[in-house]
């Protein structure tokens, strides 16, 4: 993998190596959750998703469709990976979709929320490209949500803001 392709890659790199030295450190000695790691007060807690899939190039195809999504294809640890759009002048995460052994799609695990400029419009999308609907369209007071299955089998839920 090209770490300055994927700087996101070559930043996790650096924090696991960051932390490396706390493993050797006394158990017994009390720790508070602002000692654990103190970057995380200056940034938001998650990084990272994985989607697990069964066939990856079904899935492509789908979060192409539903999202317009362009993936770039990578091999991770021997665990297929297609990487969602990433650029770091941009907020928010990303991720992959994720096809391996230790990765086994649910409806009843981690919930990870797509934005949408068009709710009525991600849910028709993915509908029609052979998703199912969980949770219809709901104002919960800030925005609108949803949620649906994708073809793998995992609940993927929506937001829209009122703005």
């Amino acid at each position: 993998m090209n770490l300055i392709r994927y700087p996101f890659a070559a930043s996790i790199i650096g924090l696991f190596i960051q932390l490396l030295p706390s493993c050797g450190d006394n158990t017994k000695t009390p720790m508070n959750q602002t000692d654990i790691n103190p970057m995380t007060k200056n940034s938001n807690p998650v990084v990272f998703f994985e989607i697990p899939v069964i066939e990856i190039d079904r899935a492509i195809k789908f979060y192409n469709a539903v999202f317009g999504f362009e993936f770039d294809k990578e091999n991770i640890d021997n665990n297929e990976m297609a990487l969602f759009p990433f650029a770091d002048e941009k907020s928010g995460i990303s991720g992959a979709l994720a096809k391996g052994e230790i990765y086994k799609p649910t409806k009843d695990g981690v919930v990870i929320y797509f934005k949408t400029e068009n709710i009525d419009e991600t849910l028709r999308l993915a509908i029609s490209n052979s998703g199912q609907i969980l949770y219809p369209k709901t104002d919960n007071g800030v925005g609108f949500v949803a949620e649906f299955e994708d073809t793998e089998g995992n609940r993927i839920a929506l937001f829209q803001s009122k703005e």
